[in-house]
């Protein structure tokens, strides 16, 4: 039996209208077949031939390449979106601020979508602000009219301004958000190019400094929250969005519901610390989630990042300590006394081996027992 041959579906928009893109290696058979799709034409922009997208003609491609040519639809139809948020997102705000005169805005369909796939809140911000930053420096071009050139000649100009590959980062994925998940056209600007990622080590800090740090916190709320980031490895939006039934002592664990990419998952719970979690809930009485502001909400990510700052510097640690650090420092201090890399994965809730790994590079355990070539 011969083997099918290969045919992708990309989206293309020209002249305002959705087209559906053919893209394949030349070949006798797919050429004759493609060219008797009814009003099947050539685009020098995309090199590639394309019909006009209606359903219909999605049917005839299927029907025509059957058998023949296997149709590859991964850039095509959307993938299906699981929705683990609890709530939607809070935007209303950005329907009804106040603006200058002329500044344009995010349609309300992008903000419809973000609230129906129940996005986090802080990713609906950044794709808000992005978005709008994009637009706006295209005001005078319909959002179906920007082409893929434009979107690399706005990237350019980033870049030029010296912004952060992060930065850079988000604004293709909110600008991807519209087009491909708004306008139902994924992978439109299959060949617009992201930043090199930068592979950074983490910044991790002696386990004296963060053993130190708990030390000097006499406020009990606050040694509790500096060891739980350093002893549960937790992200700051997990330790914010902990619930007093999270805590799990009779399996002296803590379970992190809906963290970083929807997952659940559990991490170590220390005895020390259940005893003074014990103590800090008989004194404060937190109603909902463990660590509460005024008036029962949710504490905030500004002020556990104050606590740590203060915290490092009665510590005397003379270099900046974030929330994320001690988390870094978790994963670091446990590959350093043996714990395998395969349950330390498990407990950061990461997807990869391979994120896991860089750990391997700050740990110096193992450098400690190499002997110098001048010793």
């Amino acid at each position: 039996m011969a083997e099918l041959k290969n045919i992708t579906l990309k989206h293309l928009l020209i002249a305002g209208k959705k087209q559906i893109g053919l893209k394949f290696y030349p070949d006798k058979v797919l050429n004759a077949l493609v060219k008797g799709l009814p009003a099947i034409k050539w685009s020098e922009e995309f090199g590639m031939p394309y019909v006009i997208n209606t359903k219909k003609n999605t049917d005839l491609i299927f029907s025509t390449f059957r058998g023949v040519a296997w149709v590859n639809c991964n850039h095509f139809f959307g993938k299906a979106q699981v929705e683990l948020n609890e709530k939607a997102p809070e935007i209303d705000y950005y329907r009804s601020r106040k603006l200058t005169t002329g500044y344009r805005t995010c349609p309300e369909e992008f903000l419809r979508k973000l609230e129906i796939r129940k996005y986090s809140l802080n990713t609906a911000r950044s794709y808000i602000a992005h978005f709008e930053k994009f637009i706006n420096h295209y005001k005078g071009k319909q959002l179906l009219d920007i082409s893929e050139n434009d979107i690399r000649n706005y990237l350019s100009h980033l870049v030029k301004r010296q912004f952060s590959d992060s930065y850079i980062n988000l604004a293709i994925n909110s600008i991807k958000f519209y087009y491909e998940v708004v306008m139902s056209m994924p992978n439109r600007f299959y060949s617009v190019e992201r930043p090199i990622k930068q592979e950074r080590l983490p910044v991790v800090r002696g386990r004296n400094g963060g053993l130190d740090m708990i030390n000097c916190t006499q406020n009990l709320k606050h040694r509790c929250i500096i060891k739980l980031l350093y002893s549960a490895g937790l992200r700051r939006s997990e330790l914010l969005n902990l619930k007093l039934a999270d805590i799990e002592s009779d399996r002296m664990l803590i379970k992190v519901k809906n963290g970083k990419g929807k997952k659940d998952r559990y991490t170590l719970l220390s005895k020390g610390l259940l005893d003074e979690l014990r103590r800090y809930y008989k004194k404060y009485r937190p109603k909902k989630y463990l660590f509460e502001g005024n008036e029962g909400a949710r504490y905030s990510a500004s002020s556990v990042a104050k606590i740590v700052a203060r915290s490092a510097r009665l510590a005397k640690i003379k270099k900046p300590v974030t929330p994320h650090m001690l988390r870094h420092s978790f994963a670091t201090h446990l590959l350093e006394q043996g714990v395998d890399l395969r349950y330390i994965q498990t407990l950061l809730g990461h997807n990869s081996s391979r994120t896991t790994e860089i750990y391997t590079h700050v740990a110096v355990n193992g450098l400690r027992s190499i002997e110098n070539l001048l010793d």
